[in-house]
């Protein structure tokens, strides 16, 4: 059964998982975000991920990342099992935190982002780019093949914010069954008023787009990009991920050797529009179903209800363990023993 579609049968020798992690205030804003149990918690979703996936377990934050009201767990779970049964290695890079996990980092020295209804979403978005550039070109002989995920509640209105303003529609997905578009369009539209951004009048200034009305994960993974330049990418997301995609055509970036893997929940999503965004950016896919509705699990049967979709690398997880062989019900019964022992 091809359950990551296309297949890709090359297998690279020495592939190296990149974890960024940052917040924004954006998630403050009620019924926005889903990833957490209340907006506040959001603060501790990153970290409360990057702990999962680097030991099944949390270990300094209080309270598991799940989605309400099913108790729907993280994505993390999907991540670590791939990982677990590939061997596949990974790192972990601070990109403004406001809580830092009990792992191992890379910090790029990035404030959290605010709220993209301020003037500023990002500051010194420029300087993040730089930074993460360098951590490229200091990490690419390391590696000849780069999966890169994010875990950043509030994310996917920050994706949209920077989509208008380079001049997409992006109706982007949700961590929650229900897309709250109608107000992440609303503060959307607050955000441009308040930076003076116009739908595509920063077309030609993608960075300038992020200090607006992005977050620090799209500067740090664009620098990422730019720094390991020449060297095969998968930038492993959803809609937020597009929009990583759509900074980096914008900066002359070459994209020859970049694409998004993705799960069936962020193709399938009804009120979204990503498969149109990614055939207008021009950008290959691959596409993961982790086989949830054969689970004895309630969560993850809830992931087929569509309470959660993507994160924390889920899709380009699952795309590196079928490359490696894994099939779709040895990674399934990983993911329920994680689910299990993190319960």
């Amino acid at each position: 059964m091809n359950w990551v579609t296309p297949i890709r049968a090359h297998a690279f020798e020495k592939p190296l998982f990149l974890f960024v992690l940052s917040n924004t205030a954006t998630a403050y804003i009620p019924n926005i975000s889903a990833a957490g149990k209340s907006p506040e918690f959001t603060d501790y979703t990153p970290a409360g991920d990057a702990e999962i996936v680097e030991t099944g377990n949390i270990v300094s934050v209080p309270v598991l990342p799940i989605t309400p009201p099913y108790n729907t767990p993280t994505p993390a779970i999907i991540t670590r099992a791939a990982l677990n049964l590939t061997g596949i290695p990974h790192m972990f890079v601070n990109a403004g935190l406001k809580i830092v996990p009990k792992v191992p980092f890379v910090d790029l020295m990035a404030k959290p982002g605010c709220d993209i209804r301020e003037n500023i979403a990002v500051h010194d978005a420029r300087g993040i780019f730089e930074r993460a550039h360098k951590l490229g070109r200091d990490i690419r002989d390391k590696t000849d093949h780069f999966v890169i995920g994010e875990s950043i509640p509030g994310g996917t209105t920050t994706a949209m914010g920077v989509l208008n303003a380079l001049g997409y529609d992006g109706n982007v997905s949700s961590s929650s069954c229900s897309n709250p578009l109608d107000l992440k369009n609303r503060v959307v539209r607050e955000g441009m008023a308040a930076s003076g951004v116009e739908f595509g009048s920063l077309r030609d200034d993608p960075l300038h787009a992020i200090t607006c009305l992005g977050d620090p994960m799209m500067a740090a993974v664009a620098g990422i990009v730019s720094g390991v330049d020449g060297i095969d990418f998968v930038l492993a997301g959803g809609t937020q991920m597009a929009a990583v995609f759509a900074v980096i055509k914008h900066l002359g970036i070459n994209t020859d050797n970049i694409s998004i893997a993705t799960t069936k929940y962020v193709v399938n999503d009804a009120s979204a529009n990503f498969k149109d965004l990614v055939a207008e950016l021009g950008v290959p896919i691959y596409v993961a179903d982790p086989g949830f509705g054969a689970s004895h699990l309630p969560g993850l049967q809830r992931y087929e209800a569509g309470d959660v979709k993507e994160g924390v690398g889920a899709g380009g997880a699952m795309y590196l363990a079928q490359m490696h062989g894994v099939s779709q019900e040895e990674l399934r019964h990983e993911v329920e023993k994680i689910y299990g022992e993190l319960c």
